[in-house]
């Protein structure tokens, strides 16, 4: 399996199809051969997000209160309902 030092395990089926597409000249052989390995890695569950970091920022001219560093050692904007855009 590629990427061997970040995961474990192997999928010979979705290697062999990764490995298709990676020497496949035609485009639409290629976005094929990719959402089939789409595909199958989502009927099989092979993602599970435990933790995606969305954080919020304003900043520009339009903005009146980022609401970064309202918390003491929190290092992003927080708590969102004090982000405020100035009044036209």
């Amino acid at each position: 399996m590629l990427g061997t030092g970040l995961a474990y395990g192997s999928s010979p089926d979705l290697d062999a199809l990764f490995q298709q597409q990676a020497v496949a000249r035609d485009y639409r052989t290629r976005e094929a051969l990719l959402h089939r390995l789409q595909s199958l890695m989502h009927e099989r569950v092979m993602h599970a997000p435990l933790l995606e970091r969305a954080v919020l920022y304003g900043v520009g001219p339009r903005v009146d209160e980022p609401a970064i560093g309202l918390i003491p050692l929190l290092t992003f904007a927080a708590p969102y309902e004090e982000m405020r855009l100035k009044r036209p």
